[in-house]
């Protein structure tokens, strides 16, 4: 299942990052999200990394993400797609201006996470965390006439992730770094996935605003089953690959709820979208 990139954490600086990282939740601590990410695509990376033309495709995704505290170390963590839109434009002739094939939309709910995150560590200096990510397959893999509309693959992998994650005073005001790596196994004669990650933020404004620049990688074994190789170019499609920057604000209106937003970018790809997607949210936190 295709992983929204990142998870989102609240911890640091008493105000709202979207780092996830090596912190975990104080017990009985929250924090919801509800935010809109788009995509909308005309262009992409082929199997050997060049970018091609495509005809226009969109996905749109309306979320909830939630964390909970179990304990000082044991975060529980939800991220549900709980409206998704799937479109693709009609075609039309170069030379006739005839209608070649007519678009589609799906409407439905999207693949869905489910995470327990556990700090490794305490009171440290690096804060370390090992997070076990459950992708349930309750998107429509093969919605419209010709089955190329989705809202989620099909199938359920299992992502383990480890995150090491630091603070620090950067002149007046704070800051923060946190890298990771992961193992996703997937089914259904999916490949499975290295992930990894690089982000730094800093807060400005007395701590209202926090800027966060942050590098993803995802790198196929490609040892997948042959019943599910595909070239075919797709937010969920198989053995793709991508390095990207995804640059974000969160800014706090008040102490406990504020708004984001970002952009990502694939810097580099192999069978997925070139074009950038985007989100907004507004986010809660107890």
């Amino acid at each position: 299942m295709k992983n929204i990139f990142v998870l989102f954490s609240f911890l640091f600086f008493t105000i709202s990052l979207q780092a996830g990282g090596g912190w975990t939740q104080p017990k009985g601590k929250g924090y919801v999200k509800i935010s809109e990410w788009w995509l909308i695509a005309n262009q992409h990376y082929t199997d050997q990394g060049r970018i091609d033309p495509n005809l226009t495709n969109g996905l749109f995704n309306t979320t909830v993400y939630a964390e909970y505290g179990l304990s000082d170390r044991l975060t529980a963590i939800v991220y549900f797609p709980f409206f998704s839109r799937s479109y693709v434009n009609n075609e039309i002739s170069g030379t006739t201006g005839e209608l070649l094939t007519a678009g589609e939309a799906i409407n439905s709910i999207g693949d869905t996470d489910i995470s327990l995150k556990y700090g490794l560590t305490k009171n440290s200096g690096i804060s370390v965390a090992a997070t076990l990510t459950l992708g349930l397959p309750i998107g429509n893999s093969s919605g419209g006439s010709q089955g190329n509309l989705q809202t989620g693959d099909g199938e359920f992998n299992q992502l383990i992730q480890i995150d090491a994650g630091t603070g620090f005073p950067l002149g007046s005001t704070n800051a923060y770094a946190n890298v990771y790596v992961g193992f996703n196994n997937r089914n259904n004669g999916f490949s499975d996935e290295f992930r990894y990650g690089i982000e730094a933020g800093v807060t400005l404004f007395k701590d209202r605003l926090t800027a966060i620049a942050r590098f993803i990688g995802v790198k196929s074994f490609k040892n997948g089953t042959p019943s599910a190789e595909s070239t075919n170019t797709s937010v969920f499609a198989n053995n793709a690959e991508f390095f990207s920057f995804s640059p974000e604000i969160a800014w706090n209106v008040k102490e406990n709820w504020g708004f984001s937003a970002g952009v990502g970018t694939a810097l580099s790809g192999k069978i997925i979208y070139a074009n950038p997607s985007y989100n907004v949210g507004v986010f809660f936190k107890w």
